[in-house]
């Protein structure tokens, strides 16, 4: 293999979750990301059960970020014998210490819930366990942003601040072998000017190969300003008629932007004081790893600096217990509830929905992206016979949608990312996003006067 180069795309083709990249280059074979499948349940499963390579061949991955749609396969690659180095910032690295464990109780306790009710079939399988999860982290290995790491002779790397979640980054991949050759994996493109996380801050010069997202790359957010004004106003109105706000919410990244726009909100008297429920063993545990790293923190943000503890004030309360969590269905009058999963897929957030959703005095909030077949695309959708948890609901409860709160860059903010690269581009390939928005990021790269433009499909293989 010396001297030839292969990329093959495994996941996050053509569709936006299951990201996980192959990179043959220097004798090595490396791994860019290791993401789960999310979506129909019985499609999802078959994705993520059968890994399309001997995972015992696999030399090192480099995950780019935490969330489960870029980290959920790390288990299972080491349950089918990966055995070699996981790199990943040191926020991602603690980060997966409680998101993996977690994913796995999901699964496990997800498979009991089906199989009470007689619904055991091949897709109600867990992928792995407690052990797998926690076997992930004996091989994973923290390393800062700009900080060179060499992984075989002629194959460097090096991780530059994506700003989507806390510890995100691009990876910037050296192939000095035959001439040389640069990849550029931008991972998830954060915005700039979100609460906590630091902008992005992509790597620069000219690229051989680039392989970026595109999950908003047909449209424009809302600002986060404007997000947070309509926060305020649809809390205010739905305690006044005493309703709760049930904000299905990903337990990293989003979940900490809410509480801190929330505190913000508090401070400057524009939320009634209702209480506010983190319902989420995994937002508790995620957001005491948020505590753990204040130095990757926007230091630029005021709030930032002139408040010791931006994650707690006395409206909100972390919610662990499950006897708690029940406990939160029998409570009478207004209150906001944050629980996982972002997309309505999994987690506490299922059984909130089926006890509230139809009680025309609630609202559903949605904060972040829905991916297509998830139950969070169904309600957004407005459809209002709801399947949850093996049962039907009647939603009579309102649905709202924050735009301004995505971590995602939208198609100007992508722009902007791509020309602070520098160029020239060679050649990009377009992953993690729906047909539209790829196509759409597919042409913004041309405008761009990115000279080759692919929009892969999942198990496409190319020579660089």
């Amino acid at each position: 293999m010396a001297g030839v180069a292969q990329l093959t795309f495994w996941g996050a083709a053509g569709q936006v979750t299951g990201s996980m990249h192959l990179l043959e280059a220097a004798g090595a074979r490396i791994l860019l990301d290791g993401g789960l499948f999310q979506g129909r349940r019985a499609e999802a499963a078959v994705l993520n059960a059968n890994l399309p390579f001997d995972a015992r061949r696999i030399d090192a991955i480099i995950l780019s970020h935490a969330h489960i749609d870029h980290s959920g396969r790390l288990p299972l690659l080491v349950r089918n014998g990966f055995h070699g180095p996981i790199y990943a910032t040191p926020a991602s690295r603690d980060l997966c210490a409680v998101m993996l464990p977690d994913s796995a109780h999901i699964q496990e306790s997800d498979a009991n819930f089906l199989a009470r009710r007689g619904k055991v079939g091949p897709e109600s399988q867990p992928l792995y366990n407690l052990a797998d999860a926690l076997a992930v982290q004996k091989l994973m290995l923290g390393l800062p942003y700009r900080r060179i790491h060499n992984l075989r002779k002629f194959l460097t790397f090096e991780f530059t601040d994506a700003g989507h979640i806390l510890g995100s980054a691009s990876v910037d991949i050296r192939m000095s072998e035959s001439g040389g050759h640069r990849l550029v994996f931008s991972g998830d493109i954060g915005r700039p000017h979100m609460p906590i996380i630091r902008d992005p801050d992509p790597p620069t010069g000219p690229i051989d190969t680039l392989i970026i997202e595109s999950t908003y790359g047909d449209r424009v957010h809302e600002s986060i300003s404007d997000s947070e004004e309509k926060l305020a106003e649809i809390i205010r109105r739905v305690a006044a008629r005493g309703g709760k706000v049930l904000i299905p919410a990903f337990a990293v990244g989003r979940t900490q932007e809410l509480v801190y726009s929330l505190h913000q909100l508090s401070e400057n008297g524009k939320i009634p004081n209702i209480p506010i429920f983190i319902d989420s063993p995994l937002a508790v545990d995620a957001t005491a790893v948020f505590r753990m790293h204040p130095e990757i923190f926007d230091q630029a943000e005021r709030f930032i600096a002139s408040t010791k503890s931006i994650l707690d004030f006395p409206m909100v309360r972390y919610v662990r217990d499950v006897n708690d969590s029940k406990k939160l269905n029998q409570l009478n009058g207004p209150a906001v509830i944050i629980a996982a999963s972002g997309m309505c897929e999994a987690g506490r957030i299922l059984h909130h929905l089926a006890n509230n959703v139809g009680d025309h005095r609630n609202l559903v909030l949605l904060a972040g992206f829905q991916a297509e077949h998830t139950l969070g695309r169904r309600i957004q959708e407005g459809q209002t016979q709801l399947k949850i948890l093996g049962e039907i609901y009647e939603r009579r409860a309102e649905v709202a949608t924050l735009g301004g709160y995505s971590a995602h860059a939208d198609r100007n903010e992508l722009r902007d990312w791509v020309r602070k690269l520098g160029g020239p581009i060679k050649r990009a390939f377009v992953v993690h996003g729906e047909p539209g928005p790829a196509a759409a990021m597919a042409g913004l790269l041309k405008e761009e006067g990115v000279a080759e433009v692919i929009v892969p499909k999942q198990g496409d293989s190319f020579s660089l």
